[in-house]
């Protein structure tokens, strides 16, 4: 009976884990926090995409005297392409507009992160609408890159 409950729970592990998605894209940055921060947002402004904010964690820690690494949030998005997600499940639109996390960890290596789409797709249960999360996915990815790479 204990080795047919300890097969059980394995197999369950083990099935929970295939559908599992990361739900963070990390990307290394060969630049500075704000070089990153400074890139990511250029090129997504170059691309047409509207930048709704810019928040600086760091600076706000320093305002009510804290220190923290070096660490900023751009919010962005592009209304066609948010739009059309929303229309497959309204919900979505919590996680939306879209956002980077610009970090240093204790190493003082940069990193550039993002929400993965098909966690947001697993996340509120989206179907049919591959076509558009691939896009998302896509152009997250070339933008992230892009930021990111020498």
């Amino acid at each position: 009976m204990i080795n047919n409950i300890s097969l059980a729970v394995a197999v369950l592990f083990a099935s929970t884990n295939v559908y599992a998605v990361e739900s963070l894209i990390t990307v290394e940055s060969h630049y500075s926090a704000k070089e990153t921060a400074d890139r990511f947002e250029s090129i997504i402004k170059d691309k047409g995409f509207t930048v709704f904010a810019r928040i600086d964690h760091q600076k706000n820690a320093a305002g009510v005297n804290l220190t923290l690494k070096p660490t900023e949030v751009i919010i962005f998005g592009n209304p066609n392409i948010g739009t059309q997600l929303m229309q497959c499940n309204k919900f979505v639109a919590i996680d939306l507009p879209q956002k980077v996390l610009v970090s240093e960890d204790a190493d003082n290596k940069v990193w550039l992160s993002y929400n993965n789409p098909q966690y947001i797709k697993q996340r509120h249960s989206i179907t049919g609408c591959d076509e558009v999360i691939n896009k998302i996915s896509g152009a997250l990815n070339t933008l992230s890159i892009a930021a990111t790479s020498k």
